[in-house]
């Protein structure tokens, strides 16, 4: 069994932003991600464009520069790979971790390769892995899916998409320029306003146009082979249909965190509890980074500004050891 200082789960900006500095104070660290560098970006749609200039997405000064003010998701799979590559980072890639446990103030890390020991964790999972699902009738057939990649695939057919966020207007408007048929399914009044200010005139428009039919105040209730069912403020509707993409969110793995000993608030937000000054939550030596910070509130936290978390996080380490030599 291999034991490390810092064992850091997650290879995503923010993990690697843990690796770099574990390795700059001279830490044994590793980095354990179960999918490739950036797993979380690696699955972004193809064509998808970060909402964040490229400046904004830089981790340790490490200057990224694209083509355009804001990336799209190559340039950061490049970026980030580069920086994996050229720092030499100890990181272990598709070997997900399975569990963590604690003992004689220790902890031991099984994954699905072998064990470690550590003596602090870092969690900086994300939360991509997990959708939010609909809960409705025929969520489980092959025709509707929560991740979109490639609008080629949708060409000619009848789309429906749910949501009204950045990745569900990105996927109606590019299904739509490549010859889907797409129909809008928003629970609220209106487009989000969160939606990349570029973009949401846009979907605006192609909805006022008639190019794209955009169902208000309205929920999708069941899928069935060839169609699906909406409760809409007319009533309830039958739509002739061949894919659906629920891109309701996602949200972070709460069962993994509970598992670990990490308390959650006990309302709908789930917030782990954290020393915002450490990052370190409440089970000693377990420390949070990234998106995963803000439970359910998975907007709240960005690449830009949790990339600090990795500078206090091993800031903290390190007193540790200094207090404990003492």
């Amino acid at each position: 069994m291999e034991h490390f200082r810092v064992v850091i789960i997650g290879g995503g900006p923010i993990g690697i932003a843990c690796g770099l500095e574990a390795k700059k104070k001279g830490l044994d660290y590793v980095i354990l991600e179960k999918g490739p560098i950036v797993n979380s970006l690696f699955n972004y749609p193809q064509n998808m464009q970060f909402f964040s200039s490229s400046e904004k997405l830089e981790i340790d000064e490490i200057p990224f520069i694209s083509k355009e003010a804001k990336p799209k998701r190559n340039e950061a799979l490049e970026y980030y790979r580069r920086i994996v590559s050229s720092n030499k980072l100890n990181i272990r890639l598709f070997e997900k971790v399975e569990k963590v446990e604690k003992t004689n103030g220790s902890f031991s890390i099984t994954t699905s390769k072998q064990s470690y020991s550590a003596d602090k964790v870092v969690v900086a999972t994300g939360f991509y892995d997990l959708p939010n699902t609909l809960n409705i009738p025929g969520e489980d057939l092959p025709k509707i899916a929560h991740y979109y990649n490639d609008p080629h695939y949708y060409a000619h057919q009848k789309l429906a998409v749910v949501g009204a966020s950045n990745s569900a207007i990105d996927a109606a408007l590019e299904c739509w320029r490549k010859g889907a048929e797409v129909s809008l399914i928003i629970r609220g009044n209106e487009v989000g306003q969160r939606v990349k200010y570029w973009v949401r005139p846009d979907i605006i428009n192609r909805i006022e146009e008639g190019s794209i039919k955009a169902y208000y105040n309205s929920v999708l209730k069941e899928v069935r082979p060839n169609e699906i069912v909406v409760d809409t403020p007319e009533g309830t509707i039958t739509l002739e249909n061949d894919f659906v993409l629920a891109l309701t969110g996602y949200k972070p793995n709460f069962d993994f965190l509970a598992g670990m000993g990490v308390k959650l608030s006990d309302d709908e937000k789930k917030l782990p509890q954290y020393d915002p000054e450490t990052m370190e939550t409440n089970v000693s030596g377990i420390y949070l980074a990234g998106v995963i910070c803000g439970g359910m509130e998975t907007h709240k936290w960005f690449i830009e500004n949790s990339r600090i978390h990795a500078k206090l996080i091993i800031a903290s380490i390190l007193k540790e050891e200094e207090i404990s030599k003492t």
